[in-house]
């Protein structure tokens, strides 16, 4: 390394802080290059500037980050300098952090925010068309693998190759919790979830169609469970609803509606314990990722380069790719394209292929 090469800079930080205030599947994404940093910097103390769910997440990856420091703005980034902004920062300024990442986008907003932390050394992404702000930033790349993209920053900073497989640490309260859902509600042997919400309207399949799928496949003899947060239960009830079997048709197999009575540890240990997967695409798809659960996912609006399972074997993704994807909207203006073109047959024909080739049967 030349004298005028600056050392990498997890050679030298003691104090580590990382910017990433975005959702479940944004964080699992970042398992990977978070992993890479402990590995480089077993010592260093990290600190995790995230969204107010993600004290959770900090709770149950204590073996690669140390702290949580709550961003309160949600999804707003506010440009330093602001009154708002400013009382953020100032405590954070006095932990006199060695080294700030940028692990939040492009850093076309987050880069200003990351480096107003006053940490000696900061790096992370830019915007390809912008000057970088300093040698330890990467031009961003559109096209890019999410899991890959953030490993190939902290390879940047000095922590080598690393494993692109994801994780979600269980506990044995996850799967005890877990089990006596299931047992509860009479479910017995192999089941197979599914995940009918996304936090965008617009990353959602139709529930008709989703109900299609989840009524063959119970017809093909599998207990089904639903699965979502409190505020998707809405859509897990009218889910349940359209499976419900009329009075003459047997009982069984039972399709139970779980939304809203798990956590997050015991959503995954559901997961874990599932045949296999129907959802859209988010953050439970990156759970079945991470634990190896056999998963179909049905991709709306978002960039399928970017956010797709690397395992093409034990995870199958369905999108079509209209001109104006991808989006972020909450509502799509354009009618929905890339979800109405993916059919139920198609899908259902996917799911029972993946299972199928895996050797996975129901009961």
């Amino acid at each position: 390394m030349s004298a005028q090469t600056p050392l990498p800079p997890l050679r030298s930080a003691a104090r580590i802080a990382v910017l990433r205030a975005l959702n479940l599947g944004d964080l699992l994404c970042a398992v990977p290059a978070l992993r890479a940093l402990r590995a480089a910097a077993p010592s260093a103390r990290i600190t995790l500037i995230g969204l107010p769910w993600a004290r959770a997440f900090v709770d149950r990856f204590g073996l690669l980050v140390d702290a949580f420091v709550e961003y309160p703005f949600g999804e707003a980034l506010p440009a330093p300098g602001s009154a708002e902004m400013e009382a953020f920062l100032a405590p954070l300024r006095a932990r006199r952090f060695d080294l700030a990442l940028q692990m939040h986008g492009d850093g076309s907003r987050s880069n200003a925010i990351v480096g107003a932390l006053g940490a000696r050394m900061h790096g992370g992404f830019h915007p390809p068309d912008t000057p970088a702000p300093g040698p330890w930033y990467l031009p961003w790349q559109d096209d890019e693998s999410e899991i890959r993209r953030w490993l190939r920053l902290a390879e940047h900073l000095g922590a080598g190759r690393h494993s692109e497989a994801l994780e979600f640490p269980l506990r044995d309260n996850d799967r005890e919790a877990a089990a006596a859902l299931l047992s509860a509600r009479g479910v017995r042997g192999p089941y197979l979830c599914v995940h009918p919400g996304a936090r965008l309207r617009s990353r959602r399949w139709p529930l008709t169609r989703f109900a299609a799928v989840a009524g063959a496949l119970r017809a093909d003899g599998w207990p089904l469970v639903l699965t979502g947060c409190a505020g998707e239960a809405e859509l897990t009830a009218g889910l349940a609803d359209a499976l419900r079997p009329p009075p003459w048709a047997p009982p069984d197999p039972p399709v139970v509606d779980l939304a809203g009575c798990t956590d997050l540890g015991t959503l995954a240990a559901l997961i874990d314990g599932a045949a296999g997967l129907v959802c859209n695409d988010t953050g439970v798809s990156h759970i079945a990722a991470a634990l190896a659960t056999p998963s179909l996912v049905v991709s709306c609006g978002s960039d399928v380069r970017r956010w797709a399972p690397g395992d093409r074997t034990r995870h199958r993704v369905l999108a079509a790719h209209p001109p104006c994807r991808p989006c972020a909207f909450d509502d799509c203006p354009h009618g929905h394209v890339c979800a109405l073109e993916i059919g139920s047959v198609h899908a259902l024909a996917g799911v029972r292929r993946l299972l199928e080739e895996l050797q996975i049967r129901a009961a």
